[in-house]
């Protein structure tokens, strides 16, 4: 091992094995976890593993690694495709197709008799993974972990070959295997979220699902009951209200039409401007809610995923498409009147960190358009452009955000025409994109994410249909094109808190879209607050394609996650 290098490591019940180029260790027994951890500490190498198993034992251990390059995650970066597993890595890496992948027990009747070889070694004579090995036959024994190792430090090269040959606009070799690091470190980051999870005050949990559901429900007849009486708050201001299922969205049309409210779909935004005019509005904006605490994040869900005041839940680094982390157990959508139940513990604080218009920057950053990276200098970025088009800001950000998500109506659309001539290179590679989704061609985003589009229809599908499916190809890229980059800027950021965070005791323990919640002891709170903001700097240096461009977030320590502004 050298400093710094290369290691491909794999774990199985009585050990691990290690392998760096042609030399090969296997070591069994306690003295496993101390040769890691020695490693670590001396080398800081980077490890190489298949999927989150190995890190999953190094936090059992308590072995906290710097870096490393997790295969799963450069894959879906390389390919573009969320399923990852060790069959479909290897598979794709060697050219071989993966709609009919070994199964343990395959039998065809219909086909010759399949050469499976020695079952011993770990590639079949036709080139995929024996898949008995990867259901987990390699943990079998030592010397078969070692040749699990070994297919990872394999498979790790080709990888590497393939981001070698990625280009693309603003994309090169150096900036893909950037990414390679960042994302395989954002695995990383999810292991040891989803292992220490998110302090819960369970009592002010149980208080607030209280507030909306009253007490525990000990049996389905109160359960009953108490729906009922929820649904009696909304129903009581109708004259004739039998029949009625406020579970059923036509049922709800057609009671919001009884008091002239006929819109075209029930969602919160169309019915909030009615809220205060229209009692029945109000009650049916109330009991949503109320429904939602009680069905999705009521005392079920507490008792299932709430355990010594931690809330925990799988997380991922990458949703597969545009590579947004994403978190099961309601970490990901817990509705704001839970926040205040999210709550440092004794002795620690949070430090909340959120991005600012970080979309509109990062379309600065990735098309590096100067005029537009002079706006990015401003705290708020849409004051300068509104300024430069002559509208309100309102208008301006309207304007911005559909040039990136795919057209606006009315006056922000004469704004988006001049957008056209005020930023030309940001339009231009916004159109770009979306020209190459019209015509269905795959992109990359600016870290080399490939971003899949769907086939064209069949050449005798309806023009009109085929004019429609283009232009939500168009949309979709573009859109997918500044979602990408913006995701792949903030796990750069999360990576970088969770390296400089760690002297002082500081480990982020959510990530929620372009959103940080670190855990810091109260004497560093400040101190963690400061390190936030040079990460983010730090993180612009690295990433940004263009030097000049300004990211900005708003940082603050706080004692709940509601206390956040």
């Amino acid at each position: 091992m050298v400093q710094g290098g290369l290691v491909a490591i794999a774990v199985h019940d009585g050990g691990i094995a290690i392998v760096v180029e042609a030399d090969r260790i296997v070591v069994d027994g306690p003295d496993a976890v101390d040769v890691v951890r020695e490693a670590e500490a001396a080398l800081t190498p980077r490890w190489v593993w298949w999927s989150a198993a190995t890190p999953s034992w190094l936090d059992a251990h308590g072995i906290r690694v710097a870096k490393c390059w997790d295969l799963a995650a450069v894959h879906r970066l390389i390919y573009g495709r969320w399923q990852a597993d060790p069959a479909i890595i290897w598979a794709e890496l060697h050219g071989l197709p993966i709609d009919r992948l070994p199964s343990v027990g395959q039998l065809d009747l219909l086909s010759d008799p399949i050469d499976v070889g020695d079952p011993d070694v770990p590639v079949q004579p036709d080139g995929h993974l024996r898949p008995e090995w990867v259901d987990g036959a390699w943990r079998d024994s030592g010397d078969r972990c070692v040749e699990w190792a070994a297919l990872a430090w394999n498979a790790r090269e080709l990888q590497a070959e393939r981001l070698d040959s990625m280009s693309g606009p603003r994309l090169d070799a150096r900036r893909a295997h950037a990414s390679a690091h960042s994302e395989s470190a954002a695995e990383l980051l999810c292991c040891e979220m989803g292992a220490a999870g998110l302090p819960i005050d369970v009592a002010r949990a149980e208080e607030i699902i209280g507030s909306f559901v009253g007490p525990r429900q000990h049996n389905e007849q109160d359960e009953q009951r108490s729906r009922d009486r929820r649904d009696a708050a909304v129903l009581s201001h109708l004259t004739h209200a039998e029949g009625i299922d406020l579970r059923n969205p036509a049922h709800v049309k057609a009671m919001l039409r009884r008091v002239a409210v006929d819109v075209p779909d029930t969602r919160a935004w169309r019915l909030e401007p009615f809220r205060e005019s229209i009692p029945l509005v109000d009650a049916l904006l109330t009991w949503r809610k109320a429904e939602r605490i009680s069905t999705t994040f009521g005392y079920r869900w507490l008792d299932e995923h709430v355990s010594n005041g931690r809330l925990r839940g799988d997380w991922s680094a990458s949703d597969g498409a545009a590579g947004r982390m994403t978190a099961s157990a309601g970490l990901h959508n817990l509705p704001a009147d839970m926040r205040d139940a999210v709550a440092a513990e004794s002795g620690r604080v949070f430090v909340r960190a959120d991005l600012g218009q970080i979309e509109p920057r990062v379309l600065a950053a990735v098309s590096g358009d100067h005029a537009f990276i002079l706006a990015t200098e401003d705290d708020d970025l849409y004051a300068p452009v509104a300024a430069r088009l002559g509208v309100d800001r309102s208008i301006a950000k309207v304007a911005v955000l559909g040039a990136m998500y795919g057209g606006t109506t009315g006056e922000s659309a004469n704004a988006l025409r001049g957008l056209e001539s005020a930023y030309p290179v940001a339009m231009k590679f916004l159109n770009d994109a979306a020209e190459a989704g019209r015509a269905g061609r795959d992109l990359r985003t600016v870290g080399g994410r490939l971003v899949r589009l769907w086939s064209r229809p069949d050449p005798d599908t309806d023009p009109d249909q085929e004019r429609r499916v283009a232009a939500s190809r168009g949309r979709y890229a573009r859109n997918a094109m500044i979602q990408g980059a913006a995701a792949e800027f903030f796990k750069v950021w999360a990576v970088t808190v969770r390296a400089r965070g760690a002297a002082l005791d500081a480990h982020v323990v959510l990530c929620l879209h372009d959103e940080l919640l670190v855990d810091a002891p109260v004497e560093h709170g400040e101190a963690v607050r400061q390190l936030v903001h040079h990460c983010l700097q730090e993180t612009a240096f690295r990433w940004s394609p263009e030097p000049g461009v300004r990211f900005v977030a708003d940082v603050s320590v706080i004692a709940r996650w509601s206390h956040a502004k």
